[in-house]
């Protein structure tokens, strides 16, 4: 299969895909803020610079684009047709990088909390009143995956 339009238009449209300020994240931060919850953005001095933190809890809020990072059995985790194996390599790359920042998070006593992009495509009123109770609770689950 061939890509459908060239490369620098290809390369074009990579290039405008951000990596903060998403629509999946500025939907879980309206969620949070309009609960009450106060959170900082980014924070470079925490491995992986989580998308939320909330030092209160001691917890972290990771908002993953499918594509990016891989997300099992999710349609959008797709590889592109053209460039394969330097897509699978990048790939590799993400999946062991968030990996080993999770990891360090845990070992320092965060807790970590994993949303994907694909369930935050839902317009659900309650997609999100599970987090925070979750946010809240002290318990011995460090890592959370949703969906």
């Amino acid at each position: 299969m061939v890509d459908i339009v060239d490369k620098q238009t290809r390369s074009r449209m990579m290039s405008g895909i951000k990596s903060k300020d998403t629509q999946p994240e500025m939907k879980v931060r309206r969620f949070l803020h309009g609960r009450g919850f106060r959170y900082r953005l980014h924070d470079r001095s925490l491995p992986g610079a989580p998308d939320i933190c909330l030092p209160r809890y001691r917890l972290v809020i990771f908002v993953q684009g499918c594509f990016w990072h891989r997300h099992d059995g999710c349609g959008l985790s797709y590889i592109p047709a053209s460039n394969q194996d330097r897509w699978l390599a990048k790939f590799q790359q993400n999946v062991e990088r968030d990996r080993r920042n999770i990891d360090l998070l845990l070992r320092a006593g965060w807790r970590v909390i994993v949303l994907w992009e694909c369930g935050l495509r839902r317009h659900e009123p309650t997609l999100l009143d599970w987090l925070p109770d979750e946010i809240k609770r002290e318990n011995d689950k460090a890592k959370v995956d949703w969906p």
